[in-house]
């Protein structure tokens, strides 16, 4: 089977450990073992209860207390409609594979995490890409994904907010999606990894909104943990017991640590979102402020996540902006080819405060030196 490479994360392997800025990173910025436990009631009963696990393989199909605790991210999902992973790349990988064959329709938004279209091209399905274009706002034309779903469509892929460009899709054009995906009796595929600060309007998931809508999760972004590699499938019945049957050739089971420590995370999600939706939107406006200041930059200030994608003016590829970058100033950011899109940068701004100023200084020194 012949896959495409995928670009962000060849790229993120190759700078990532070596950045003095990293002002790419998509996380809101990682906390220790030590400041999750402070969310406990009891700290060292908890580290009390971790020195004496037997680590076994546990339960298969993750605790009953991860599961629940998950169910409560959602409206209408129960215990027996989640299934762990290893973290949503895992589960989105376990998604397509269960679900898309060769020969299938799949259409995806694009640009979006390579996954969501690479991997389906991989085993063989006819991937159609819905472009979402910088015009209109990183949002989709609903009259062109419609024209482009027939009765073939096995599924449509979305990404809500968007990665790269930190944009989210509200209720009312989700519920469209909903409609036109309902009309070929599709799947809905909605990688949701950022979802959780609504920057504006509350926003939905798909696996609420519709009956064949799967969302994916993980404690990687908004919960600040991706260091416990634990995701998650949420949708229906039928979707997660085939799930099951693909995931047994993967995942036997997600470490018991991971599980024990996500589930403190997860009775604890109020105090833990809030915390992280602060940071987010005060260094959202350090960014916001800083992208008016440069005139060299603009974008689509994101309404969700913690990504953005900056459309630069500069006579020179985006490749070879990041590398130069990284070579003369240490910041690293992504280059925009590495989602299909040439004079853009994709910056994650939920890091280390003071690095993301440091790191925008930075840029724009550069910008004015290359101008």
């Amino acid at each position: 089977m012949k896959i495409a490479p995928f670009k962000v994360e060849e790229w993120m392997n190759e700078y990532e450990m070596d950045a003095k800025y990293n002002i790419a990173e998509t996380c809101v910025e990682s906390m220790t073992v030590e400041e999750l436990l402070s969310f406990s009631d009891n700290p060292e009963a908890k580290l009390t209860e971790i020195r004496k696990m037997q680590l076994t393989y546990g339960d298969i199909k993750g605790s009953e207390a991860f599961k629940k605790g998950v169910s409560s991210l959602y409206q209408s999902i129960e215990v027996e409609n989640i299934l762990p992973s290893h973290g949503a790349i895992g589960a989105n990988f376990l998604l397509l594979y269960s679900l898309v064959e060769a020969g299938d329709e799949v259409v995806s938004v694009f640009p979006t995490y390579q996954q969501l279209y690479s991997i389906p091209e991989s085993f063989g399905a006819e991937v159609k890409k819905l472009e979402l274009k910088y015009e209109a706002g990183f949002l989709p034309d609903l009259e062109e994904l419609a024209s482009m779903v027939s009765k073939k469509t096995k599924l449509i892929a979305i990404n809500n907010p968007n990665n790269p460009s930190g944009v989210a899709m509200e209720k009312e054009i989700l519920n469209k999606i909903v409609e036109i995906a309902r009309s070929a009796d599709a799947y809905i595929l909605a990688d949701e990894v950022y979802r959780g600060f609504d920057l504006g309007e509350k926003i939905p998931s798909v696996a609420d909104l519709y009956e064949k809508g799967i969302s994916v999760g993980s404690m990687s972004k908004v919960f600040s943990l991706a260091g416990l590699r634990m995701g998650w499938v949420a949708g229906p019945k039928e979707v997660v017991e085939l799930c099951q049957l693909h995931r047994d050739y993967t995942t036997i089971s997600n470490g018991m640590i991971a599980d024990y420590l996500s589930v403190i995370a997860l009775e604890n999600k109020k105090e833990i979102l809030q915390r992280n939706l602060l940071k987010v939107k005060k260094q959202l406006q350090i960014l916001d402020d800083w992208v008016h200041k440069e005139e060299l930059i603009d974008y689509i200030k994101p309404n969700g996540g913690t990504t953005a994608f900056l459309k630069f003016k500069l006579d020179i590829g985006s490749e070879e902006l990041a590398k130069r970058l990284f070579k003369e100033k240490g910041v690293l950011v992504v280059p925009g080819t590495a989602f299909g899109r040439e004079n853009f940068l994709r910056i994650g701004f939920a890091g280390n405060e003071q690095e993301l100023k440091e790191g925008l200084a930075l840029l724009k020194d550069f910008l004015s030196e290359n101008r």
